[in-house]
């Protein structure tokens, strides 16, 4: 069990990777929305699987995670709030349009820095070292 548990977390790890760097190259609502799904999966597998961690470190990369999660859903809810405004038939043009782009472009560009701030740190390959995956 150990050995699967290493093995999906290394999945999820890898997954996660890519879904940052694909946020941060085109930040579409499409590429936010797979980068929470992929801190979710990640987040979960680390809570199930924390027995077969060596420490408990698994801890504070959920709580890392969390942080990044946090920025995320901040863009993605400013996206969900565009898309329903859209289907009501809210013109593009709209006082309430004009507010919630202008949201969500700062709100993308605080979760780019927190990606950035990420990958500076390399936390990718720090989490496999000491998963010791």
């Amino acid at each position: 069990m150990r050995e699967y548990a290493r093995l999906q977390t290394a999945i999820l790890l890898r997954r996660f990777a890519f879904q940052v760097n694909r946020a941060a190259r085109s930040g579409d609502a499409e590429s936010i929305h797979d980068l929470r799904v992929a801190i979710r999966r990640l987040s979960r597998c680390l809570r199930v699987f924390s027995q077969f961690y060596p420490d408990r470190y698994w801890k504070r990369i959920r709580r890392q995670l969390a942080q990044l999660m946090d920025a995320a859903g901040t863009v993605r809810d400013r996206d969900i709030a565009a898309e329903l405004l859209a289907a009501a038939g809210i013109r593009q043009g709209a006082a309430i349009v004009t507010r919630l782009q202008a949201e969500r472009r700062q709100a993308a560009a605080q979760l780019l820095l927190e990606i950035r701030r990420w990958k500076s740190r390399d936390l990718s390959r720090r989490w496999r070292s000491r998963l010791e995956l």
